[in-house]
């Protein structure tokens, strides 16, 4: 059977495939946490990739050492995340948690961004902090330490959105959600990366 590759506008997936046709491939960003970090569990981007590509995974990039993959694939969304832990855990030997985004999540992520956030880096900081079921945003929240006057925080969809001022930085509550038991199903990224991807994603089906 004849496989349709995706076609599609910027930001969003393309439509499915006629009756006749193959499976679609639909375009994923898997965020991998913990790689690379303070010496533990490196691997290079290049070995990453090679990895992938193993697996079955397609037309698969790198963006920059902290663990960032594109890839594309027919299997269900469902099994993405446990299928590529699994794989990083043979290869490097210890877990690795990885949150995966489809291309039309990580779009509509930017999309919902709060009015301003990440347009002025000088500033503010922004990140994004991306969860991973069965954390839930409403959770999350609860364990967003904030200082008024430096932080704040706003609910998305799957993800936290957080901003903290430059000239303040070191007066940041942020850092402290790392000492809660919810931050072992979070991964961050700041806003240059988040919409560095999703450029990378659209590029592909352009």
């Amino acid at each position: 059977m004849r496989t349709m590759r995706r076609i599609g506008t910027r930001g969003e997936p393309a439509p499915r495939a006629p009756a006749g046709y193959g499976p679609i491939m639909s375009r994923y960003a898997a965020l991998l946490r913990g790689i690379n970090v303070g010496g533990k569990n490196l691997i290079s981007m290049a070995d990453l990739r090679v990895e992938f590509e193993r697996a079955g995974f397609e037309a698969v990039q790198t963006y920059i050492q902290s663990g960032n993959v594109l890839f594309e694939t027919d299997r269900p969304r469902a099994e993405l995340e446990g299928s590529i832990e699994s794989l990083l855990a043979d290869r490097i030997g210890c877990p690795v948690l990885v949150v995966v985004r489809s291309h039309r999540q990580l779009a509509t992520i930017v999309k919902a961004a709060p009015d301003g956030f990440g347009t002025d880096p000088n500033t503010s900081l922004s990140d994004v902090v991306y969860l991973k079921a069965p954390l839930t945003v409403k959770q999350a929240m609860r364990v967003v330490a904030l200082r008024e006057g430096v932080d704040r925080a706003w609910a998305g969809t799957g993800v936290l959105y957080f901003e903290r001022r430059v000239d303040r930085r070191s007066q940041s509550r942020f850092s402290r959600v790392a000492s809660t038991p919810q931050y072992h199903l979070m991964t961050i990224r700041n806003w240059s990366t988040t919409t560095k991807l999703l450029a990378m994603l659209d590029d592909r089906t352009t």
